[in-house]
């Protein structure tokens, strides 16, 4: 009678202990398209502006319908995926077909698993990290004075260069080009990732710097 008392009581001890180890654990299983995990993302650098932080921009496809231009910076909430996904639909012909572009980067995120064997949302991160330009020139002056002055560029715009980089130089390369638009951005994806200047965003990055350093 003792020891079954004792084992009831050791039980019950162990249920909080175990409810205790399930609840340390992340509540979220979200994963891209069901295959691409958020987990093992890391972004050290422009970690504020960079939507990947598991919970709070994990999403099953890139379409939050969620209003990011009412408000000032607010796109910078965005999932970074789904920031890439609207940036491929540039030009008047593309407006508004988000359906197409979803599939376009759900083809080039297979494409860059296949080729690399990583996490793709971790090479768009990679991609955008070293897309961003960290120095431009602006004009200054007024009337017929004007000069061009080197500064450095915010966090937030960095983002939103890298992601215009790399969507154009993909759109380019589709264009008169038997590889489609998914083949291409997987390439322009996987070379920016590597910092290799194959890529279009990483020549253009380094012509803007290289601009920017000759008007300090």
């Amino acid at each position: 009678m003792a020891t079954a008392s004792t084992a009831k009581a050791t039980s019950a001890t162990a249920a909080p202990k175990q409810a205790h180890q399930d609840s340390s654990q992340p509540h979220y299983d979200v994963k891209l398209f069901n295959r691409w995990t958020f987990e093992d993302v890391s972004d050290m650098s422009l970690n504020d502006y960079i939507g990947v932080q598991a919970p709070k921009n994990a999403t099953y496809v890139p379409h939050t319908a969620g209003r990011y231009s009412v408000k000032r910076f607010r796109k910078a909430q965005c999932p970074i995926v789904e920031r890439l996904t609207n940036s491929l639909m540039m030009h008047g012909r593309n407006n508004g077909k988000k359906l197409m572009a979803v599939l376009i980067v759900k083809h080039a995120m297979e494409i860059i698993h296949l080729l690399t064997d990583q996490n793709p949302i971790q090479v768009i991160v990679d991609a955008v990290i070293n897309s961003g330009p960290r120095e431009d020139a602006t004009r200054i002056g007024s009337a017929g004075v004007v000069r061009r002055q080197a500064v450095d560029i915010s966090p937030l715009r960095r983002v939103n260069q890298a992601l215009y980089l790399l969507t154009t130089g993909a759109r380019e390369s589709a264009f008169r080009n038997i590889k489609t638009i998914a083949e291409c951005l997987a390439d322009e994806l996987i070379n920016a990732a590597k910092g290799s200047s194959n890529s279009y965003a990483i020549k253009k990055k380094d012509e803007i710097e290289r601009v920017a350093k000759a008007n300090r």
